[in-house]
């Protein structure tokens, strides 16, 4: 799997901003593909945290009205999360927007392929960084049937070295994984 065949298969027109989503909140992500082997970088968050406290998450957050739209969202949250300064020219796409069940988010996840990442700058939201290898880490994708959920959204769990990665995370990982395979990019 090599980092161009991947951009191929997850380049989207980028349109950042999108109505609100009834009493949802609005807020973004970016996923960031790097390196070689290809790898996905994510964040693990302080259990003390109001807001998904514990959970394995991308950086990311919540839109304020100075942002000029998601993107920018997307960008100044992975900014102070990870010291990262990724531009606009970095993101490929976006996937479709997913909605957490407890929280009353709605989250529009953009995609930037990176070459190399540098060091990792973690704010008082990141507790650790995870730096997971992208191919084996979208085979663990487990269909969680058993989940006890009022939902007709579908559950999925990813595992890294003892971490599951699940709910909203879970989702923009599935629809990774389905536009890799669907382009056999592994």
């Amino acid at each position: 799997m090599i980092l161009e065949k991947i951009k191929t298969s997850l380049i989207t027109e980028i349109n950042p901003k999108i109505n609100k989503f009834g009493k949802n909140k609005l807020a973004s992500v970016l996923i960031i593909i790097y390196g070689d082997p290809p790898k996905i970088l994510m964040t693990k968050k302080p259990v003390s945290m109001a807001h998904h406290g514990g959970e394995i998450s991308f950086p990311g957050g919540k839109y304020v009205q100075s942002d000029n739209d998601l993107l920018e969202t997307a960008l100044r949250e992975t900014k102070e999360e990870t010291g990262l300064e990724i531009s606009k020219s970095d993101v490929i796409g976006q996937l479709k927007h997913v909605t957490t069940l407890n929280s009353g988010f709605t989250i529009l996840p953009f995609v930037c392929i990176l070459d190399e990442i540098t060091d990792l700058v973690a704010n008082s939201e990141v507790e650790m960084f995870l730096q997971i290898p992208l191919g084996t880490f979208l085979e663990t994708l487990e269909n969680d049937l058993d989940s006890n959920h009022n939902s007709i959204q579908e559950m999925y769990i990813f595992t890294f070295q003892k971490n599951l990665i699940w709910g909203a995370s879970a989702r923009m990982l599935k629809q990774i994984k389905d536009n890799l395979t669907r382009e056999n990019c592994f």
